[in-house]
């Protein structure tokens, strides 16, 4: 058998019978532009959708001679063996190719099981065992889908784009399949020092990993150099990943980075990732909300130049991030702007990582505590009644 793709777009092509089969040959037909027309007494439901929208053109009586002239292609489907043979007889003594859904042992052409990932098609045939080959198409499907097989271009032919992706608290497993695939795509990645690096393994050899990993106190690459970065790699052609920890649009500069693309005339795309500041609270069992406890939360970057007053008077759950060297502060801050010294408090460091801890206290004790625990970044700092969820 010969593998073939046709482009159909603007072609005639003819589908005899208005069954459930013959929509199902249909809608890729129509999809794919093709001038379809259906012969057939009847309709079901979406192949009368199509007609009532001017997609395709119906002949309401059975098939009949000269149905199939000017056909590229056809497609029959009655249910009737001696109609369908009728014809397959007629396609072939005109030369076009027919596909015959009552009997692929007899017919001329076969459809694939398909599917779409991005640009990429995937269509799988097996020995004449349809559901063999949607078993076979949805594990390629799903292995594309999730960047387990490589989605990357070896060719240029198209623009420079970058994504902006949210990798998750840093845990492999917790990145989207949507990152995941950009990622498999990617022909350069830009990478926090936060973000899953053990995706990075999984890349090509040629693929150009550039690290911006910010430390406390420590930006060897500034904002306004990885905006550079960003564009000018796009600019160049190449398919960009900024890979970054966490949720890019929270607390992560991902709106200045977006912006700057859009600035320069690059297209961006933006992945959401699962934000730390509630995913890193629940690796040790605390939930930012809580029925009785906590109707609301509120994240907060842990630095300086805070509205403490407000602060202290909200009303929920309170999530730092970044904020370990100004633990002692930011307590003090609280308490002094009216919050309850015992309000209950936690510190979560390395969340989903090898050295995940917990460290708990009351507020006007959590500085002392995580100072004798060793607490270092990166962690997250919970303030409220929550905080006393946290297991061990």
């Amino acid at each position: 058998m010969y593998p073939l793709q046709l482009d159909v777009a603007g072609k005639r092509v003819v589908v005899v019978g208005g069954g459930p089969v013959a929509a199902r040959r249909a809608l890729p037909l129509v999809d794919a532009g093709a001038q379809l027309h259906v012969v057939a007494p009847f309709l079901c439901e979406p192949l009368a959708e199509l007609v009532a929208a001017g997609r395709v053109t119906w002949s309401p009586r059975d098939y009949s001679d000269g149905d199939l002239d000017g056909a590229w292609l056809v497609h029959t489907a009655t249910g009737e063996p001696a109609v369908d043979d009728t014809v397959a007889a007629a396609a072939d003594a005109q030369r076009t190719w027919c596909v015959r859904a009552d009997d692929a042992a007899r017919s001329a052409a076969w459809t694939p099981a398909v599917a779409r990932v991005g640009d990429v098609l995937i269509a799988v045939t097996a020995g004449g065992d349809p559901r063999r080959a949607v078993r076979l198409r949805n594990a390629v499907q799903t292995a594309l889908e999730t960047g387990e097989l490589p989605l990357r271009r070896t060719r240029r032919d198209r623009r420079g784009q970058v994504a902006l992706v949210g990798g998750g608290p840093g845990h492999p497993g917790l990145i989207t399949t949507r990152g995941r695939q950009l990622l498999a795509a990617a022909d350069v990645v830009v990478v926090d020092r936060l973000a899953p690096r053990a995706l990075l393994a999984d890349l090509d050899d040629d693929v150009e990993v550039i690290d911006v990993g910010k430390t406390p106190g420590h930006h060897p690459v500034p904002q306004h150099e990885i905006n550079r970065l960003l564009v000018e790699h796009a600019q160049a052609g190449q398919q960009v990943v900024r890979l970054k920890g966490g949720d890019p649009f929270v607390l992560g500069r991902g709106g200045e980075e977006a912006a700057a693309c859009r600035e320069a005339g690059v297209p961006v795309e933006v992945v959401p990732g699962v934000t730390s500041a509630i995913a890193v609270p629940a690796s040790v069992g605390i939930p930012v909300t809580h029925r009785g406890l906590a109707k609301q939360f509120t994240v907060v970057s842990g630095h300086e130049g805070l509205d403490w007053a407000n602060l202290a008077g909200t009303e929920g759950t309170l999530v730092f991030l970044m904020g370990v060297s100004l633990l002692a502060d930011t307590a003090a801050q609280l308490v002094a702007h009216g919050m309850d010294p015992a309000t209950p408090a936690a510190v979560v460091e390395d969340g989903f990582g090898p050295g995940q801890r917990v460290t708990t206290a009351p507020l006007s004790g959590i500085a002392t505590a995580a100072q004798k625990a060793g607490a270092k970044p990166p962690a997250v700092i919970v303030v409220g009644d929550v905080a006393a969820l946290a297991s061990a």
